[in-house]
């Protein structure tokens, strides 16, 4: 089936198999290496995107499910002249990562969030209710933790 959607900001358009994953089609079709694939059962959050602005997980999305709608990776966080977004480059200051694997996932969680309430950082418990959805091995989270505050106020 051919399944048109605007991602990062362009139309695009594949011919998919109904059961594939939007995960899948990103990384192999549509060559959006910065969607990882984990656990590949929506618990790790390597994998999140946003789908209409929300965080889904792309590994237990159908690509058929966001026929039409806009699907946005950690690829379509840079602004149109390539400058970084400001949670990035707060990740980056705060050394919210550091082998990187799970970080396009936390910036796309963090984003989604970020833009949905920006007061979520605000709570720590309401903060860390939300991270704790997306797994690390590396940094502790209060990196993250501190990236999501200072990027709420830049």
């Amino acid at each position: 089936m051919r399944i048109g959607f605007t991602l990062d900001g362009r139309d695009v358009a594949v011919d998919v198999e109904p059961r594939r994953t939007l995960a899948d089609v990103l990384r192999d079709d549509l060559g959006q290496t910065g969607v990882h694939l984990g656990c590949e059962h929506g618990v790790c959050g390597t994998c999140t995107v946003l789908v209409d602005g929300e965080p889904v997980r792309a590994c237990l999305q159908l690509t058929a499910q966001v026929a039409r709608r806009h699907v946005r990776t950690v690829a379509g966080l840079e602004g149109p002249d390539g400058a970084l977004d400001p949670l990035q480059e707060a990740f980056s200051t705060e050394r919210g990562l550091q082998c990187g694997f799970c970080t396009p996932g936390f910036l796309m969680l963090l984003r989604g969030a970020l833009d949905e309430d920006p007061t979520v950082v605000d709570d720590p418990a309401r903060l860390d209710a939300l991270l704790a959805s997306n797994l690390c091995r590396c940094t502790g989270y209060e990196g993250i933790r501190n990236a999501a505050r200072r990027a709420r106020d830049s």
